[in-house]
């Protein structure tokens, strides 16, 4: 009798012993399959989401120059009626593009209405195509990328050379130059611009223009447009100096034929949907209380024209 107690105790012994050790080795499989899960969403940085990576573009090397294509911008278009504004993105950017106005100096005074100009252009290839021209399908200037001179916000210049002459009314005049890409869209970093004021001749009155107050100046569209391919997408840029617009702040409020736009981030915009013919573009510069800031130029109205073929000449 004790021996068969003796042996069911020891079996139950064995049995017990034996079932600990699969519940120990069970605990440390899971403890294990638990760290390889955690493991693997350690190694993805929530920081980081697949926009921000595919948009990292490296820079290359044009000329002088250092291009870069901009960010996607997460912008819609802009509806209103017959019209759509669309943002233009992913334009190459020249960060260390540098314009300087040389000649006239600021505040000079000269007698000669034959007036030389003169521009220190630093990292910026004038005459050379831009390397996205064919991509944007736009108007795009065949001489390359260019300066834009806007004198007293009348409609732009474009020279492909640093230095030329003009001929001008005696008058004070506002200067206002910077980089254009081949197809006139503006470059809107620090550097790419200069503002400066001059006299020339004997004005009938003398105007001396703040150069530190927020001005708008009205770049494009301008004149006529002819083709097909040149009338679908119109680009509407301006350029703004010791302002920021933004959704609480500054605006610019764009109006074609008639219909409202108020537009609170600086960028260029593709203009579609608009008719053959005679089109009117009106820019104002905005409080955030839709008021017109007081400026000589801060409001501007201009014409243009669409022609899907050549026009034919008036007898």
């Amino acid at each position: 009798m004790k021996k068969v107690f003796f042996y069911s105790f020891f079996v139950l012994f064995i049995m017990s012993m034996f079932s600990c050790q699969n519940t120990s080795n069970k605990q440390a499989t899971d403890d294990k399959a638990t760290s390889v899960e955690e493991g693997a969403g350690e190694a993805v940085d929530p920081s980081k989401s697949a926009t921000e990576e595919v948009e990292q573009v490296p820079a290359a090397t044009e000329g002088d120059a250092t291009v870069e294509t901009t960010p996607i911008e997460a912008n819609e278009p802009i509806t209103n009626g017959s019209l759509t504004l669309t943002p233009v993105t992913n334009s190459p950017i020249y960060d260390n593009a540098a314009i300087a106005i040389t000649s006239p100096a600021d505040g000079a005074k000269q007698n000669n209405t034959n007036v030389a100009f003169q521009f220190d252009v630093k990292n910026y290839a004038l005459g050379n195509q831009t390397a996205d021209a064919e991509q944007k399908m736009c108007a795009n200037s065949a001489k390359g990328q260019h300066i834009h001179l806007i004198l007293n916000n009348e409609p732009y210049s474009a020279h492909y050379q640093a230095q030329f002459g003009k001929e001008l009314s005696p008058n004070n005049y506002l200067a206002l130059a910077f980089l254009s890409r081949s197809y006139h869209e503006s470059l809107k970093t620090a550097d790419a611009y200069s503002l400066s004021q001059f006299m020339v001749g004997t004005p009938k009155t003398q105007t001396t223009y703040d150069l530190k107050a927020p001005h708008l100046f009205y770049s494009r569209p301008k004149g006529e447009y002819v083709g097909e391919a040149n009338v679908q997408k119109i680009l509407l840029d301006f350029y703004l100096v010791n302002t920021e617009i933004s959704p609480e702040g500054n605006k610019v409020k764009a109006t074609i034929n008639g219909t409202e736009f108020l537009l609170d981030k600086w960028q260029p915009y593709f203009v579609e949907g608009l008719p053959m013919g005679e089109n009117t573009f009106k820019l104002e510069l905005v409080d955030k209380d839709g008021q017109l800031i007081e400026g000589p130029f801060n409001t501007v109205e201009r014409k243009i024209k669409l022609h899907k073929e050549e026009p034919l000449d008036a007898e």
